[in-house]
């Protein structure tokens, strides 16, 4: 059989919750990878944990987009798409490519099924899938078939449906079942009945893909040109948390989380808990005011202290953040964003909170602000979070969302000696009687970090404004102005200790430059890329320091004609561009709880270049 080569491919496995998809496509994600290949993925969640079986809204999606060149985003449009069942076709059929290949499990689409995803008619016989390739493979019954002399139970061998597909891909995409095998060895070695299944599943769908004429040609992917070095597929959470470690390490602090569950922040708190190695104490709370809490008092006592939640956490943090704020303390409070307001929906994607990031909470009450930009960038965004809030005694807020949180790519990790340093002093004891002045401040407008019991080093804390320099309680209206502008000024000056803003690519001067932060970033740097190919005057800036921005900003921003500024909300970001610069920038906006596609930014940048 002929092997086609591709040069990228976009893959949706769809279905039930209980159909495996996300397991599915993160094993496919590390064959991947394996293979050298680039690529960015998207996971989509129901929102509820045991969502209705066969429902549209219980359908669970994993998308893929890999390839031989460099992968920006998980693809707009689908080239493959796997649907276990009726719901899962009809939620995923309008974001198929023409002529994409379906590969569906026609157990998936009986009379129940129907009723459960309100189809009138079978999608597979009445014409809608007309100019698909419609591969129909009845997966249920082949997967029971091949664990026929297996005593499990029905059900437990429909479980293996997805080590099926995932072998009948393995061979559409010339692919080696070994890192599949071994992770299911490793995963079910104390089952050996389970391992057996699945094994056999899974090659018993690469099999059947082999000795049936399902296709007239498999495929194949080249490795992608990478920078040379060690990579490893890494999804935001996990690298925001091995960068909150990193940065314990390297400040030579235990590392303290103070967390309450919520999606799509409680992975971090579960891999954090697995490494009490470094040092590492993780305290899960009842509620996200005794999480922050908690964490604050451990940074009284001279821990790396963080807090990570979701916009409605944030919100009932609000008072805590303020009691850091005016503590003066180092505090990281990490924000993985979703669909707000309230409970909104949360396992879908929004960077809806950045107004309340930089504005949400009582009084004048200022906190640098930084965002990740995709999920490798997590790691490094989190470290110098953790740099920012230890070297300028500050409260710090990094912001993340569902897509970062849960996507994954290619990641080329740092070695630990390649880290900076971050230095951390802490006041010294009293040994003469002299008064300690817990607000005398060093050239960052930094006060000193006392850590309770030192001698002479006794002050007081509290909610309560502080008179400059001592620290006693003032009711003075002088001196909370004075303390009110001093806290600000404090956070403006980490300007002096970050990068200048940089130009991703496109012209230093030039028609519009395309400005963005968090998880924007993909989509409009293969978006830029594609409109700097057909020779337009475009460039991409992304801000990873939001509050304060770097200083050079508005020299760029005044660059540009236009300033086009896309965001996952209804337009936070260019608020405050407009507020800070004075400049007429042009949000771009969605709010679907789906990313920005390239392909609808590209269309926006060519109206705004033809206006």
């Amino acid at each position: 059989m002929d092997i086609q080569v591709l040069e990228d491919v976009v893959i949706k496995f769809a279905g039930d919750s209980g159909d495996g998809m996300q397991l599915t496509g993160g094993q496919f994600t590390n064959n991947t990878a394996l293979m050298g290949a680039d690529l960015a993925t998207f996971p989509d969640f129901p929102a509820e944990i045991r969502a209705p079986i066969g429902t549209l809204p219980g359908v669970s999606g994993f998308q893929l987009h890999f390839g031989s060149r460099k992968i920006y985003t998980p693809g707009d449009l689908c080239d493959v798409l796997v649907a276990m069942n009726v719901a899962a076709l009809k939620v995923n059929l309008h974001g198929l490519k023409k002529g994409a290949i379906i590969i569906v499990n026609t157990d998936g689409f009986d009379a129940k099924n129907m009723r459960l995803a309100n189809a009138a008619t079978n999608p597979l016989e009445d014409g809608t899938l007309e100019g698909y390739e419609l591969i129909k493979i009845d997966v249920t019954k082949l997967t029971r078939e091949a664990l026929s002399d297996i005593t499990m139970g029905v059900k437990e061998k429909d479980r293996c449906k997805n080590m099926f597909v995932l072998g009948f891909l393995y061979y559409m995409y010339s692919r080696s079942l070994e890192s599949t095998e071994r992770f299911l060895e490793s995963k079910f070695s104390k089952k050996p009945e389970i391992l057996e299944a699945n094994i056999r599943a899974l090659k018993a769908g690469y099999n059947y893909a082999d000795t049936t004429e399902v296709f007239s040609s498999r495929y194949k992917v080249e490795a992608a040109k990478l920078d040379p070095g060690t990579y490893r597929s890494i999804i935001g959470n996990d690298a925001a948390s091995m960068g909150f470690i990193a940065a314990s390490q390297k400040s030579g602090l235990p590392l303290f989380l103070g967390s309450y569950p919520i999606t799509p922040a409680s992975d971090i708190l579960h891999f954090l808990a697995k490494y009490k190695n470094f040092g590492i104490r993780t305290f899960q709370a009842e509620d996200e005011i005794a999480a922050i809490c908690a964490s604050i008092g451990a940074s009284f006592g001279g821990h790396l202290a963080m807090t990570t939640t979701s916009g409605p956490g944030i919100a009932l943090k609000g008072e805590a953040m303020g009691l850091a704020v005016m503590l003066e303390i180092p505090l990281v409070v990490v924000n993985i964003q979703r669909a707000g307001p309230s409970t909104g929906m949360p396992t879908k994607t929004e960077q809806a909170d950045l107004l309340q990031a930089l504005y949400g909470r009582n009084g004048e009450c200022p906190m640098p602000v930084i965002a990740a930009a995709t999920a490798s960038d997590a790691f490094e965004t989190a470290f110098e979070a953790c740099r920012i809030a230890l070297q300028h005694m500050t409260p710090v807020i990094f912001l993340s969302d569902g897509y970062i949180a849960n996507g994954a790519e290619p990641w080329k990790f740092p070695k630990a000696e390649d880290l900076p340093e971050i230095k951390v002093e802490f006041a010294k004891p009293i040994e003469d009687g002299s008064q300690y002045l817990p607000y005398y401040r060093d050239e960052k407008l930094a006060r000193p970090w006392a850590i309770p019991g030192t001698k002479g080093l006794e002050h007081r804390i509290g909610g309560l404004e502080k008179e400059d320099i001592t620290g006693n309680i003032s009711y003075d209206p002088d001196n909370h102005e004075h303390m009110v502008l001093l806290r600000e000024e404090k956070v403006a000056r980490v300007a002096n200790y970050i990068p200048d803003q940089k130009i991703i690519c496109g012209p230093e001067k030039g028609k519009i430059l395309v400005l963005g932060w968090g998880s924007t970033y993909g989509a409009i740097q293969s978006a830029v890329n594609h409109v700097l190919a057909d020779g337009y005057e475009v460039a991409h800036a992304h801000l990873r320091y939001i509050k304060p921005f770097p200083k050079n900003l508005g020299e760029i921003l005044f660059n540009y004609d236009k300033v086009i500024i896309p965001e996952i909300n209804n337009g936070q970001l260019v608020k405050v561009i407009r507020d800070k610069f004075m400049i007429p920038a042009i949000p771009y906006n969605k709010i679907k709880g789906t990313p920005i596609t390239s392909s609808e930014l590209i269309d926006f940048i060519m109206k705004e270049l033809a206006n």
